[in-house]
């Protein structure tokens, strides 16, 4: 695994919300309340939608329906903007950004197994550049610690033997070749 990199599947929570599409947006609005969620997953055998608080606000609220009497199935998003546990947030970002959303429901063989915000890849944000940066010292001293390390073996531009050859971008140079590169 490289640097910074952490799947979806690490971030995400599991057992995300789900209403049916006969849902009430009522009755979607109190489970949201109370699980303190902005988002239900609609589901009929497989997820078809997705219901955020947005939605009622915009679509029930701001066209002063009753939300008793709508159901989650006629205002929800779809189709569903899906990803898969196994890539990189990074990605999972990408995707939001490209569809201009804030999460995004899990998919994994079919089924439903966690949601992703943009609030979870937030909060990873000040670790993964902590440990970006820790890795940047790291192998910033490993080349450093080359740069001054001996070898023996073959001079790779003479091929002459030596006990004193260098790292010099990237090769193992003997003495002389070293300073005829300081001359050209």
């Amino acid at each position: 695994m490289s640097k910074g990199y952490v799947l979806v599947k690490e971030a995400m929570k599991s057992n995300p919300v789900t209403v049916k599409p006969k849902t009430t947006v009522r009755e979607a609005a109190k489970l949201m309340k109370k699980r303190k969620i902005a988002n239900c997953i609609v589901v009929e055998d497989k997820p078809l939608g997705i219901i955020t608080e947005s939605d009622i606000l915009k679509k029930v609220v701001a066209e002063d329906l009753k939300a008793s009497e709508v159901t989650v199935g006629e205002i929800m998003q779809t189709p569903l903007i899906v990803i898969d546990p196994y890539v990189d947030i990074q990605q999972a970002m990408r995707t939001m950004i490209k569809c201009n959303i804030r999460r995004l429901p899990v998919i994994e063989n079919n089924e439903l197994i966690g949601i992703i915000t943009i609030k979870d890849i937030l909060r990873l944000s000040p670790m993964l550049l902590e440990i970006n940066r820790e890795w940047s010292e790291i192998v910033g001293r490993d080349e450093a610690h080359l740069k001054k390390q001996i070898f023996s073996g073959k001079c790779e531009d003479c091929n002459t033997l030596s006990t004193n050859l260098r790292n010099v971008d990237g090769r193992l140079l003997c003495e002389d070749c070293i300073d005829a590169l300081k001359y050209e």
